[in-house]
């Protein structure tokens, strides 16, 4: 595995943690803060418009050093999460968090043209990744470790750490990661003429609806495994900890078969393998060992279909690669933010915990339908031409 990679996956490891960790340790947060719950549920929220106002302001960097791009990125995330540490209260704390979620959606774009650039012939998707597998590793390892630190010390030193790690970040991308050949510039407006073509819109959809589905079930997976399959609550960080595996294998999967076969068809039967899987959860809820086990491929498929579907808006984004491969992370946040919000409907109803993964069938199926669209009308044109091109350029 290049070094290179590594030190990329370093970074999404330190993103994967601000992100995600603000879900385990609300309570907390709320408590210091002097704020109830659902107040300190807009620091979430903070984050997720971080990450789309993110994505536009990368355009205006389009002239520099892609490696240069990526040390910027990392100091904000350093910025925005020591300044989480040390905040004295709750718009403070806001403005932090929006901070933090700046660089995420941009470094995520950056990276994955890195990461295609270094790699070996053939390998793009999965050079992708193992970019990627910060993230995974981030829910594997990071988030639960978050959490204890925040129930045995406090939550600021959560963010501290994120803050230090992001030192270490910067070192090794300065020293592993070499400096690529740039995009060409198309100018402001040539980096947004791809979305007036319908395939990135596709893949976009795609991603929003997908990543939706998955988050109407897993916003509220931990009183789902409480209340209905009867799990205990002392067993809860274990289980997450098999649905941060899941998302390991996922993602690893997911890059090496896109490019054993195409990326679009790989995130396809992914897509309608996890809407099968929710519906099995809502009818299997009461059943624990089953519930388990397809938590653990619904998490699987949420980061299966992350490297196929960042490979795709890059060959579909030309002239807007930066723009495109952000918008991807842009789509996942807005899935987020979708699936959390129609999960609390059937709650709100006073329906069981089981409900929310039915409310996700139908987002999971619409995604595999653009998917399938996309695969058919443009990416099987797309790859039979370059396979032509390739041939015609080995005679």
């Amino acid at each position: 595995m290049k070094k290179s990679l590594i030190a990329l996956g370093f970074g999404t490891l330190g993103l994967g943690i601000a992100e995600f960790v603000m879900m385990a340790i609300l309570p907390y947060v709320a408590k210091e803060l002097h704020i109830s719950i659902p107040t300190a549920g807009h620091l979430i929220s903070a984050y997720a418009l971080g990450v789309c106002a993110g994505a536009p302001i990368l355009t205006l960097a389009r002239k520099l050093p892609l490696k240069n791009i990526l040390l910027g990125l990392v100091t904000i995330m350093m910025i925005g999460n020591i300044c989480a540490a040390l905040s004295p209260h709750y718009w403070f704390m806001i403005g932090a968090r929006f901070i933090s979620g700046l660089p995420h959606g941009a470094y995520f774009g950056v990276a994955s043209i890195v990461a295609e650039k270094l790699a070996d012939k053939g390998k793009g998707s999965e050079a992708v990744s193992i970019m990627i597998a910060g993230m995974t590793i981030a829910n594997l390892f990071g988030v639960p470790l978050g959490t204890s630190l925040s129930t045995l010390l406090s939550w600021r030193l959560t963010f501290l750490l994120v803050g230090i790690w992001g030192v270490i970040v910067l070192y090794f991308i300065w020293k592993w990661v070499p400096q690529v050949e740039g995009l060409p510039d198309t100018g402001f407006k040539g980096q947004f003429h791809f979305l007036k073509t319908t395939a990135p819109w596709l893949i976009l959809g795609a991603t929003m609806f997908g990543n939706g589905s998955v988050f109407c079930w897993y916003s509220y997976i931990n009183p789902l495994l409480t209340h209905v399959s009867g799990f205990s609550a002392n067993s809860i960080t274990l289980l997450m900890i098999l649905a941060g595996g899941g998302m390991v294998v996922g993602n690893l999967l997911g890059g090496r078969l896109a490019d054993k076969y195409t990326p679009g068809r790989v995130a396809a039967v992914t897509q309608i393998t996890i809407g099968f899987a929710l519906l099995s959860i809502f009818f299997a809820a009461r059943i624990d060992w089953l519930t388990a086990l397809l938590m653990f491929l619904c998490t699987m498929g949420l980061f299966a279909v992350s490297s196929p579907l960042q490979v795709s808006i890059l060959h579909f984004a030309k002239g807007g690669e930066l723009l495109g491969a952000a918008c991807i992370q842009v789509a996942f946040n807005l899935g987020n933010a979708l699936g959390a919000t129609l999960g609390a409907l059937p709650l709100k109803a006073g329906l069981g915990y089981q409900y929310p993964a039915l409310i996700g069938v139908p987002f999971a199926f619409l995604g595999f339908i653009l998917l399938i669209v996309f695969s058919r009308k443009y990416e099987t044109k797309s790859y039979k031409r370059s396979k032509t091109l390739s041939s015609d350029k080995a005679k």
